[in-house]
């Protein structure tokens, strides 16, 4: 059988292929989302947060894809968030593959951080996707455009027509998006390195796992 080939997207030619729509603010579902109350946290959390701040302000222009994973964005989630429960989980879904064949056309990336239901690891029904970079890449593929096509395939796998939720990290940098049929938005920047930018992403993943647990699950 003939291997398949990849091909790595721009998010401007996925756009024109699927006939995408990016509206950002005028997209309904991401500005819900993006509607928090900053987190109140008790002694100890308060002392993590810090040093996970200091941590990012002074590491997060060095760091590689991995080190910025383990040092930051899997300690964040543990500690403050806790996306974890019997009917969808995020471990075994780092650094996975995914594809599916969209409007005849195959489609194929690497995801490096996927929340999903699913068995072992297979993942049945993605929620949630992460891509992230380091600052200093500028190569292809684009983060944006991973996402975006990651997105597609979890439309092709779940359907069920529900909105997908994601973010991309380049950096210090996280921007959320939200993915409805074939209209997204995509947020403004927060900077990680920033304390209030910081509280407000943890408000956000928060309240994701709301979203998750009210609207999404089957």
């Amino acid at each position: 059988m003939a291997k398949k080939k990849i091909r790595i997207w721009t998010e401007a030619e996925l756009m024109a292929t699927f006939e995408l729509q990016r509206e950002n603010k005028e997209m309904p579902l991401l500005n819900e989302w993006l509607v928090v109350e900053l987190p109140i946290f008790n002694i100890l959390e308060e002392t993590f947060f810090e040093e996970l701040l200091d941590l990012v302000g002074k590491k997060a222009d060095f760091w590689n894809e991995e080190s910025l994973k383990m040092n930051f964005i899997a300690p964040l989630l543990q500690s403050f968030v806790k996306l974890n429960d019997k009917k969808y989980r995020y471990e075994g879904f780092f650094d996975v593959s995914i594809s599916a064949i969209v409007e005849g056309i195959y489609l194929q990336t690497e995801c490096d951080f996927m929340l999903a239901k699913g068995i072992g690891d297979i993942a049945q029904t993605p929620y949630f996707h992460f891509q992230e970079y380091k600052k200093s890449k500028k190569s292809p593929p684009e983060p944006m455009a991973q996402l975006i096509e990651a997105f597609l395939i979890a439309q092709e796998t779940n359907k069920n027509g529900k909105p997908l939720y994601g973010l991309t990290i380049t950096g210090s940098i996280w921007r959320f998006v939200v993915m409805e049929k074939r209209k997204y938005g995509v947020s403004y920047a927060f900077d990680a390195t920033q304390k209030e930018d910081l509280l407000r992403i943890i408000a956000i993943l928060r309240k994701f796992k709301v979203i998750l647990e009210t609207t999404l699950l089957d």
